[in-house]
């Protein structure tokens, strides 16, 4: 019988993201512990003692100091993560870093050429863990589609959605030129992480279009504020190739030159009508064969848990050197590069190159 073993982690900052990891070591005690957490102030690390039952420190080094763990996170305000990173890997610690790992492209620049030879920085980007996402990764690179052309996305914002469609096409670190519009219009905004706000009011909400050229293959990205909670608002996905269409959940294929064929990713959740095994993803299948296996089984997480406890176990045994880097610095950067492009590109009307940089591969 073999055993996972426990990944370790500290923690800079306490902030709602910061909540994410504490909550996961809370529901898998066997799979995660939190070391530590560093707070700004004294009174705030008694609030998430409290609450967490961990215990706080004022400084990275007190933390270290106390339990050496795995690596540690930072999750802190854009404009610091940087700084608290060049500390971490001074020390020698493995990082996971938040997104984006830094707010512009001086600052990626910078951290790259402060951290970027060090190997010891990774990024929570866990959008390509995502249950569903990692089964239409698999069918994609199974050569289900035959060669993949374009991604379209209309889902979540800039880093993550830039993430899903390099990932999807397979660009690497190619340039890109980004050509986006944004377009202001009415839609009732009854959902928020406050929670539903009881108003059905229709506001003035952005909806950002942006098409991403890498050299012939292309990403078309739409996205709508607060789209992530907006429930008037879907989540799709397509993935186009030379053999065939992704749609979501549905694949349309050539298998000869005659035959299109359809078929479905199936799910299977348990939990529902009659099914007494606990509200759970089992796995995800696709013509029969298993094209992902939930590997927190009878957690009962959501599909975004699922995929952060995920990278938090990547991380964990790549930092342990028993596994390859879950998201290196340098894709993290890259998303962000061209996730910057579409915002520059959508202000002035122009189309902005996302040009080779020095952390390029």
């Amino acid at each position: 019988m073999t055993t996972t073993a426990q990944t370790r982690f500290g923690i800079v900052g306490s902030g709602w993201r910061g909540e994410f990891f504490l909550r996961l070591a809370r529901l898998l005690p066997e799979r995660f512990r939190a070391t530590g957490v560093v707070t700004r102030t004294e009174s705030r690390g008694d609030v998430v003692a409290a609450e967490w039952g961990v215990r706080t420190f004022r400084t990275t080094a007190e933390l270290l100091a106390h339990e050496r763990p795995d690596f540690v996170i930072v999750s802190v305000p854009w404009p610091v993560t940087p700084d608290v990173t060049r500390e971490l890997v001074a020390a020698g610690v493995p990082v996971l870093a938040e997104t984006p790992p830094a707010p512009d492209l001086a600052g990626l620049r910078s951290l790259w050429a402060d951290v970027g030879g060090s190997g010891l920085v990774q990024v929570a980007e866990q959008y390509l863990l995502m249950p569903g996402h990692a089964a239409r990764l698999a069918l994609v690179r199974a050569g289900v589609l035959g060669e993949p052309t374009s991604v379209q996305i209309s889902s979540t914002h800039l880093y993550h959605a830039v993430s899903l469609i390099r990932g999807l096409l397979g660009v690497g670190f190619d340039a890109a030129e980004v050509s986006a519009r944004a377009f202001v219009a009415p839609l009732a905004n009854p959902l928020s992480p406050a929670g539903w706000s009881g108003d059905a009011t229709p506001r003035q909400l952005t909806t950002t279009l942006a098409s991403i050229d890498f050299d012939g293959r292309m990403g078309l990205y739409d996205f709508t504020d607060n789209q992530w909670w907006n429930p008037l608002r879907a989540r799709r996905l397509v993935v186009r190739g030379s053999l065939g269409e992704l749609v979501d959940d549905r694949v349309v294929r050539l298998v000869d030159p005659t035959t299109p064929v359809e078929s479905s990713l199936t799910r299977r959740q348990t939990g529902h009508d009659l099914n007494l095994e606990g509200l759970d993803l089992k796995h995800i299948s696709f013509d029969g064969d298993v094209v992902y296996r939930n590997p927190f089984v009878g957690s009962g997480m959501s599909d975004d848990d699922i995929a952060v406890a995920d990278i938090l176990a990547r991380s964990g045994a790549w930092a342990r050197e028993e596994g390859p880097a879950p998201y290196p610095l340098a894709e993290a950067c890259q998303d962000h590069l061209i996730s910057l492009a579409i915002e520059e590109s959508a202000r002035t009307g122009h189309p902005v190159v996302a040009g080779t940089q020095p952390w390029a591969r």
